[in-house]
């Protein structure tokens, strides 16, 4: 099985206006965004507290792509059925979230979603191998998560490189969370990423009545990376 691995910019509407979720993303599609990426927090398992089922099940008409839905909660399971029917397209848990993920993975696709894992700068991508099989997406956070607008931890490219030899020729995305801009995004492409989140580096300086400068924004990430892996 083959994947498309072309680079994908994913912008996170957690730097979105959220009194405008609706226009905000028909925006971001509009001017170019591959996939809308939706940070769930729980003030639990991260120190901050976003969006619960009801918010995506509101934004789901307005999403023409594909709605990657990044939870980071704990615990996880028992939110899954309630995201997958709110109309995730992906589903990503992170491995620190519970003691049990290979099972999360099996109930997010048991569920109808592509199933995602996560994991924290603190967490060695080794230990993603027993569970590469029941994954579409491996997200690596390149910041602590929590929080938009965070610096990129440079260390993390090579993690990157690591689990890209790690997943071999297997069918799975690597996305990137955290600090994405101009400036980082071709060290982790060139480590083997294909998925981009990013958030403030999308949303500064533009609105729903200026969305042009979204789309100047994901050029000028698109733009600064040369894929050099097959």
């Amino acid at each position: 099985m083959t994947i498309d691995r072309s680079i994908k910019i994913a912008p996170s509407i957690l730097s979105a206006d959220f009194a405008n979720f609706g226009q905000e993303i028909q925006a971001i599609e509009a001017q170019g965004a591959d996939w809308v990426h939706v940070d769930v927090m729980d003030g639990h398992f991260v120190p901050n507290l976003t969006f619960g089922p009801a918010l995506c099940a509101a934004i789901r008409p307005h999403i023409k792509t594909v709605m990657d839905v990044h939870l980071m909660i704990a615990p996880v399971d028992p939110y899954i059925d309630a995201y997958a029917q709110a109309g995730a397209d992906i589903l990503t848990a992170h491995l620190e979230a519970g003691p049990h993920t290979h099972r999360t993975l099996q109930a997010i696709r048991a569920a109808g979603c592509k199933a995602g894992l996560a994991l924290n700068p603190g967490t060695p991508v080794e230990a993603a191998v027993p569970l590469l099989d029941l994954c579409d997406l491996v997200c690596v956070m390149t910041v602590n998560p929590g929080f938009g607008g965070q610096s990129f931890i440079q260390s993390q490219v090579e993690q990157v490189r690591r689990l890209r030899a790690l997943i071999g020729d297997r069918p799975v995305h690597i996305e990137i969370d955290g600090g994405v801009d101009p400036k980082t995004a071709q060290a982790v492409i060139d480590a083997g990423a294909d998925v981009l989140v990013a958030g403030s580096a999308v949303f500064r300086g533009g609105s729903v009545d200026n969305p042009s400068v979204y789309g100047d924004n994901m050029r000028a990430i698109r733009d600064a990376c040369t894929v050099v892996w097959a």
